[in-house]
């Protein structure tokens, strides 16, 4: 690697420059001159060439000094802006985000998300990718993401979970289900039902699995659907039962009169852990906990009680 030299040897030689005097540019640096001297000497070795024309009483610059005085002023200049760009982007999350987020919670919790952080984050960037939940732990685990809004992942081991909420989940009936009118539906109603759930990947289908060992009603694996709606366009026309989370239901269920009712399980309470997670020991994760704590606020003003800080 060719020779460089350090930042500080370019703050001596703009020192003595600027003054005049070894001395002076000594207590300008707030260092003692047999340093400052020492170093400028060790440059201008390195370099091989002088740059100080050295006279009693004054030190100017030689031809030499003089054009790298101008390239200092540049370099020193260039390291000020760098300093001066991280600490903005400190202050704006590090200025881009690759968030991931699963597909059966962003969709309804971003457009809520995104204008709180735009207005307190102006200068960040969001790169916002959807995938199934157990895709964007490996992302997150191999880098390809910084983080990720999703369920609580099955396994922790390379990864640090905040959980932000506790989302309740209802059971989805055709408005003509006999449970439809029921005042009250139980575990034990569900026996023998049939069970709608999302492809493989979904943790939301490990809650239905559930579900069905609970109740023994019937998982119909055969019909897997590929997303929220799918399932509800399969649920209003009788082909099965099936669970969606609260946000969802809120967003898309309020927008027309549905064919599909949503009822909670009496004695058996649904619900699912959703939070923030990235990979362990991320050099980011001051970054992380800073947006882990605006989804908080958004999820309290959406109802929610977030849990203690841990």
């Amino acid at each position: 690697m060719p020779f460089r030299p350090s930042p500080r040897q370019l703050e001596y030689l703009l020192a003595v420059i600027e003054t005049g005097h070894f001395r002076e540019a000594a207590r300008l640096c707030h260092v003692s001159q047999p340093t400052l001297s020492a170093q400028l000497q060790l440059l201008e070795e390195q370099l091989g060439a002088p740059l100080i024309d050295r006279t009693p009483g004054r030190a100017r610059p030689t031809p030499a000094g003089e054009k790298a005085a101008v390239l200092a002023r540049t370099a020193l200049a260039s390291l000020d802006e760098i300093v001066g760009v991280a600490r903005q982007s400190a202050g704006q999350m590090g200025g881009l985000l690759r968030l991931g987020v699963a597909p059966t919670f962003g969709p309804y919790y971003l457009p809520r998300l995104l204008p709180h952080l735009h207005e307190t984050y102006p200068e960040l960037e969001i790169y916002i990718r959807e995938d199934r939940a157990h895709l964007l732990e490996e992302s997150v685990a191999d880098g390809s993401i910084d983080c990720a809004l999703a369920p609580q992942p099955a396994e922790r081991d390379r990864l640090d979970y905040r959980e932000l909420m506790m989302e309740p989940l209802y059971l989805g009936m055709p408005s003509r289900h006999r449970l439809a009118q029921a005042s009250e539906v139980t575990t034990g109603m569900l026996e023998g039902e049939r069970m709608l759930t999302l492809g493989p990947g979904h943790r939301l289908s490990h809650h239905v699995r559930a579900l069905c060992s609970d109740s023994g009603a019937v998982l119909r694996e055969e019909y897997e659907g590929t997303s929220l709606d799918a399932l509800r366009q399969m649920v209003s026309i009788g082909m099965g039962l099936s669970i969606f989370p609260e946000l969802y239901a809120v967003s898309e269920f309020a927008r027309r009169e549905e064919q599909v009712v949503l009822r909670r399980i009496t004695d058996r309470p649904l619900m699912r852990s959703v939070g923030l997670l990235w990979r362990r020991g991320h050099v980011r994760a001051e970054h992380f906990q800073s947006f882990g704590d605006a989804c908080r606020r958004i999820a309290t003003e959406l109802g929610w009680q977030p849990l203690p800080t841990v």
